[in-house]
């Protein structure tokens, strides 16, 4: 309903699209700024972090298209608009992602693409069959991870009632974290990252595998193929964080 909605005025889907492409591409024009200055960003050329850029870009935009009204939630708690949701034959978690299904969002998924892209060309990998198999398991499993993080901050919204903010910390944010190198950080920041909220997985340990350097915190090569494993296991926990949380929704009493 919402596609069909938006397809009906063309000039306005396009125009909201660009719009959505020009403001995503304004993360990376910060990052060639930086480069206007410095050869390395934490011993990273350009494309190497062009290339962490567009891989966390994908997998945000993905997961950003599919799940990105989450953040309503909180709206629904408070008005009690989420009752309507509850009497519908349709699971509630895909009612609320479906609600306002905002396709201008492929703006983002097209810019990260051909940022991505343009790092390819600058890059001298040595291309073996567990890298290029890697590249399309990193994106869809950090699409996995971020989706599990809108979940959970959902979920965390039926208690708060007023927390989109703080979910768009964890998500938004932690997009913009994973744009950057991890040599940039601290290593407390790097173990919350990796063991507490295991965003690194969304492309820090897989591109670092492709682009053949170590991750900071010294752990095994083979954990680089452990995305998928990691959000499996969000999926899991977020989902258990939301029924919970919709278990415990009483309305408004009005």
């Amino acid at each position: 309903m919402w596609v069909r909605s938006t397809m009906a005025y063309r000039a306005s889907f396009v125009m909201t699209t660009f719009g959505n492409f020009a403001a995503t591409a304004l993360d990376f024009v910060a990052i060639l700024l930086m480069f206007s200055r410095v050869g390395a960003l934490g011993g990273y050329p350009l494309p190497e972090v062009a290339f962490l850029y567009g891989l966390t870009s994908i997998s945000f935009g993905l997961a950003d298209l599919a799940i990105g009204s989450m953040d309503r939630l909180g709206r629904r708690v408070r008005d009690g608009t989420l009752d309507t949701l509850l009497v519908r034959p349709a699971p509630v978690l895909a009612q609320v992602a479906a609600d306002r299904f905002a396709l201008r969002r492929l703006g983002r998924v097209t810019q990260g693409a051909l940022v991505l892209g343009w790092a390819l060309t600058r890059l001298d990998v040595d291309w073996t069959a567990a890298k290029l198999l890697l590249m399309p398991v990193a994106m869809v499993s950090g699409c996995g991870i971020f989706c599990a993080v809108f979940v959970a901050g959902a979920a965390f919204q039926f208690v708060a009632q007023d927390a989109s903010e703080v979910q768009n910390a964890f998500t938004y944010g932690g997009t913009t974290l994973l744009q950057y190198p991890p040599t940039v950080f601290a290593k407390e920041l790097l173990r919350g990252v990796t063991f507490v909220l295991p965003l690194a997985f969304v492309n820090w340990l897989p591109a670092l595998y492709v682009l053949g350097r170590p991750y900071p915190l010294d752990l095994p090569r083979w954990t680089a193929f452990a995305p998928p494993l990691v959000a499996a296991v969000c999926c899991a926990l977020a989902g258990a964080a939301w029924r919970v949380g919709l278990r415990s929704y009483r309305s408004t009493g009005s």
